[in-house]
Formats: structure tokens, C-alpha cells, sequence
């Protein structure tokens, strides 16, 4: 049974130009997708959608078989959805602890620890840690949230090959071990190649297969 489904989503920011035509989508937890495409096609706008960001112009979303829109976009970005933005989106007068604490009641300490950062890493201010290392204080946090759905918009967009290698598989994890749904929007090919689903977005409509 499919975890989020989207039905008919057009968008368009004004009457004439549509950014998203009639998209249709069913999504699994335990697999990441990867949504390919060039920038200004729409990938990050349909992502917004997944996660209750802005509603579409046309058609609905899904969560667990129950309209997003009547049961609250609030609701469904604080309890069912994470992101991963690709400018991190941290606070960056706090610490990589401060930042997971903010979205976890547990201890943050083993999560960051699982994406691959120290103790000592953990305690520094956000602003004196390497992309890589803000890019997995990120993955800490969203999954410190406890959602079951991850969407990350170019996760490993600033990162070097190694890093981004890393943080691909950092992902893979969080659905094939953590039961999640990880739906990754990206420029990059090597990162699609590891996803269980490519879809690529092509002139506003969805095409499934690499």
C-alpha cells in the first residue's frame, strides 16, 4: 500500500504558463525515489507539494489514503514529512545537538552520531563545520523528526564526490533500514542511479524509468 499518492497535480504560477501537468504518483516507504530533471522544471515545486509547502492548482495529495488539504497542510509538514534542503536550512547561531534537539524530544547525540559526526563535531557552532558536515546535521534532524516521509531537495548539490557518496548512502539507509519513503529531487545522475525509482520531470509531466 502506497504511503503518499498524487492525483491529477497541475501548478502554474499564473493562467498560462503550468509548471506541473496532471502528475500522477504512488509512493512506497522502505524505497527512495529520485525525481531528474533540469532546473526550472519543477522538481523543487513538487516537491513543496509532497510536503504541504503550497497546494496545488488542480488535483490532491495523499497521506496514508487522507486528503493533505483536509486534514491540515500544518499538520502533515509537522508530523508526517522532513526535508533536507540543499542550503541546510540550519540555525546557525546553535550547535549541530541544538539543531536536532529542536525537532526531537530524545537525545540527539546517537543520531548525529549515526550520519557520521563526532562528539566533538556535535558541540561546535554550525558555521565552523564543512558542507558535508551541515549537510548531515540536516539528515540528523530530519530524521530526529520521526517522519515517515524524507523529501530532499539536491542533498548533495554543494558536496564533493566523496561526501555526496556518503550522504547517498546515508539515504538509502534511512528507507531500506529505517522502513522510511525517501524521495530525493536532483541533478545528478550517479545519485539516481542508487534510488529503487527514477522518475524524470520533463516539460511539466512525469515520466517514470531511468
Amino acid at each position: 500500500m502506497s504511503i503518499m499518492e498524487l492525483k491529477n497535480i497541475w501548478y502554474g504560477y499564473d493562467s498560462r504558463k503550468k509548471v506541473l501537468k496532471g502528475i500522477n504518483l504512488m509512493l512506497e516507504a522502505g524505497k527512495m525515489y529520485a525525481i531528474l530533471g533540469p532546473s526550472g522544471c519543477g522538481k523543487t515545486t513538487l516537491l513543496s507539494l509532497m510536503g504541504g509547502l503550497d497546494s496545488p492548482s488542480q488535483g490532491q495529495v495523499f497521506y496514508e489514503g487522507q486528503d493533505i488539504e483536509k486534514e491540515g497542510l500544518s499538520n502533515h509538514r509537522k508530523k508526517n514529512v522532513a526535508f533536507i534542503f540543499q542550503s541546510y536550512n540550519l540555525i546557525d547561531y546553535l550547535t549541530p545537538k541544538e539543531n536536532v534537539a529542536l525537532t526531537c524530544k530524545l537525545p540527539p547525540g546517537p543520531v548525529l552520531e549515526k550520519v557520521g559526526l563526532t562528539e566533538e563535531e556535535s558541540k561546535r557552532n554550525v558555521l565552523k563545520l564543512s558542507g558535508g558536515q551541515q549537510q548531515r546535521v540536516a539528515i540528523a534532524r530530519a530524521l530526529a523528526a520521526d517522519a515517515r516521509i524524507i523529501l530532499a531537495d539536491e542533498p548533495t548539490g554543494n558536496l564533493d564526490e566523496e561526501t555526496a557518496e556518503e550522504i547517498t548512502r546515508i539515504l538509502k539507509e534511512c528507507a531500506h533500514q529505517m522502513n522510511k519513503c525517501v524521495v530525493v529531487v536532483t541533478h545528478s545522475n550517479e545519485l539516481a542511479k542508487e534510488a529503487d525509482e527514477v522518475f524524470r520531470l520533463k516539460k511539466g509531466v512525469l515520466i517514470h524509468g531511468k
